[in-house]
Order: structure tokens, then C-alpha cells, then sequence
């Protein structure tokens, strides 16, 4: 069943939701900032329209900086203005940034512990005709890593929406990772989000398993959900949207009455949320594990269903790695 305090959408399992790009979170989340405080700016790298950082040019256009194609700069010149007591969001494709100015995040806002928002754009393996070159799959990795930083997923464009607008009060800086393509809007403007807080998503009576996912395959998750619990196989679903700080608590809660976990990420499973996962319990309470992900693999060129389908990433792939942990 699905858990009445996370106020989904009525009719998920039936199909009856919009959907939207998580990225659209990013242009109405800065949006709403910047109306909520007046040292909100945006800063761009020559992609305001594919990352919808143009939304916010539209509506506070003296507020919008476009660097161009130098996303070494676009790093530096948000750090500098966060010295100041701006709050600075850089938007740009992930492949980019981080990708190519990781040094310069590392050194000029990590280390510095100045509230920059990166929110890399056009993550992992749904970007689809792209490519391999513009599917970023380490980004999560990459960024969990550095310390200070906070690292935020967002399920769908509506969560999107308040992790910007909660990394524009956290402190120090964060990472919000977004996608491209349209995805299942599951959650409403009433459903709860804390950074650093999981929801839990579905709960059945006698769960066996627990299935914790971060990003836009949620709704994957659901599926397979559904699909198990007519099989006689219970579940325990969280959406794990902040991966750096983990919701220890949370996580360990849901693990201690399943004794069993299978991670779900649109990235590779080496350093990433299942890694995160895998470090966790490790430490606190090892139990059998799945990692559903890219397994050391980089993607290829197709539509974003063909993709999630050919590397397992999809409900049938996610009920088995449940089928394959609940065998150990």
C-alpha cells in the first residue's frame, strides 16, 4: 500500500500523473527563491534554456549571469559572489559541471564551505540520444566525496522544486542533481521534504524487503512494488532523495525490519548511492544487498524507455534484484 503520509498523486499505479522533467524544478524552484530573497542569483553557462535557468532570467533579469561556455569560470565567479553574501545557483549540463570544473568547485566552494548551489543538469543514462559523452553517471560519486557538500536527487520536478529551494537556506554548499527526460510528478506541493530526511513511500504489512531508491526511477520502484506484493513478496520503499547526509535513522529503520536492501540509482553503482548504502550498513548493520544501477558501464545513444529497459534499470529489473537479495 502506498503510505498515506507521503500524499501522492491519486492513481499512480493506474498510470494517472503528468509528467515533466525534473529539471523544471530548477527554473521554478529559483524562481521562488529569488522572489523569497533578494541575493538569490543564477548564473549560466551558455544552456539557459535546456536547464531552464532562463526562467529565472525572465523574471529577475538583473539577476542572471551568463559566463558562456567556461564552466571553470561559471564555479569561480559564484564563489566569489557568495564571499559577498549573494547565494549563488550555476546551472549546467552535468557532463560539465562538475564534470569539467570539478578543481575549481573543490578548491573555490567546497573548501571554502560558501553557499554555492550546483545543480548539474541532464544527468544520467535518460539523456538517451546524446549519447555516452552527455550521460553523466558519476557526477553523485564525484561530488558526495568532497566535504561540506550537500548532494540532493530529486524524485521529480515537484520534490526539484523544494530541494532548491532548501539548499537556498541550508548551510554551506549543495549539489541537485536533474534529469531531461519528462518523468512521473508523484509528489504534490503538500508532500514533506527536509534535506537529509527520506520518505517513505510504500510500506506493506509483512515487508521483506527494503527497496531504497534515489531520483526518477522511483516510480520503477512502485511498479516492481506492486508487482511483488501480488507475488507475496513485501516491501518497504524510501525515496532517499539526499544521498550526502544520509538519513541514518530512516534508512537503519527500514533495514532492521527487512534485513534485506536493494538500492535503485540512475547512476553507476561504484561510488554512488548504492555505494553510499553499501558504506552505511557496513558500519551499522550488514545485511544482504543489491545494487541495482550502471554497473561499471558507460551508456550509449537511445530513448530514454529503450535505455532504462536494456541496462535493468525498469521494474522487471528491479523485482529481480529483489527476487536475486531475498536468495542470499
Amino acid at each position: 500500500m502506498l503510505n498515506p503520509d507521503a500524499k501522492l498523486v491519486e492513481g499512480i499505479l493506474e498510470g494517472k500523473f503528468e509528467k515533466k522533467p525534473t529539471r523544471d524544478g530548477l527554473g521554478n524552484g529559483t524562481v521562488e527563491a529569488g522572489k523569497l530573497d533578494p541575493n538569490v542569483v543564477v548564473l549560466s553557462a551558455d544552456l539557459g534554456d535546456s536547464t531552464r535557468a532562463a526562467w529565472f532570467q525572465k523574471a529577475f533579469p538583473d539577476r542572471f549571469i551568463e559566463v558562456g561556455v567556461a564552466e571553470q569560470n561559471l564555479a569561480t565567479v559564484a564563489a566569489g559572489m557568495a564571499h559577498i553574501g549573494k547565494v549563488p545557483f550555476i546551472a549546467s549540463y552535468a557532463a560539465f559541471s562538475p564534470g569539467r570544473n570539478y578543481e575549481q568547485i573543490r578548491t573555490t566552494i567546497a573548501l571554502n564551505d560558501v553557499k554555492v548551489i550546483i545543480c548539474g543538469m541532464h544527468s544520467g543514462i535518460q539523456t538517451g540520444p546524446d549519447g555516452a559523452t552527455h550521460q553523466m553517471l558519476e557526477d553523485i560519486a564525484m561530488m558526495r566525496s568532497l566535504p561540506n557538500m550537500n548532494v540532493i536527487v530529486p524524485m521529480d520536478s515537484e520534490e526539484g522544486k523544494k530541494a532548491i529551494m532548501a539548499a537556498a537556506k541550508a548551510k554551506g554548499p549543495s549539489y541537485v542533481r536533474f534529469g531531461r527526460a519528462n518523468e512521473p510528478v508523484l509528489t504534490t506541493p503538500e508532500t514533506p521534504f527536509e534535506i537529509g530526511k527520506s520518505l517513505k513511500i510504500w510500506e506493506s504489512k509483512d515487508p521483506k524487503v527494503a527497496i531504497l531508491v534515489t531520483g526518477s526511477l522511483l516510480y520503477q520502484a512502485i511498479v516492481a512494488a506492486k508487482n511483488l506484493e501480488e507475488k507475496g513478496v513485501g516491501s518497504i520503499i524510501l525515496d532517499v532523495h539526499t544521498v550526502k547526509p544520509l538519513d541514518r535513522d530512516g534508512i537503519l529503520d527500514a533495514v532492521k525490519k527487512t534485513k534485506r536492501v536493494v538500492t535503485v540509482e540512475e547512476h553507476q553503482v561504484n561510488g554512488g548511492f548504492g555505494g553510499a548504502i553499501a558504506e552505511l550498513l557496513g558500519e551499522e548493520f550488514p545485511v544482504p544487498m543489491v545494487r541495482v544501477g550502471m554497473l561499471n558501464v558507460f551508456g550509449q545513444s537511445g530513448e530514454p524507455d529503450e535505455l532504462v529497459k536494456f541496462y535493468h534499470l525498469d521494474a522487471p529489473g528491479i523485482e529481480e534484484a529483489v527476487q536475486k537479495v531475498l536468495k542470499k
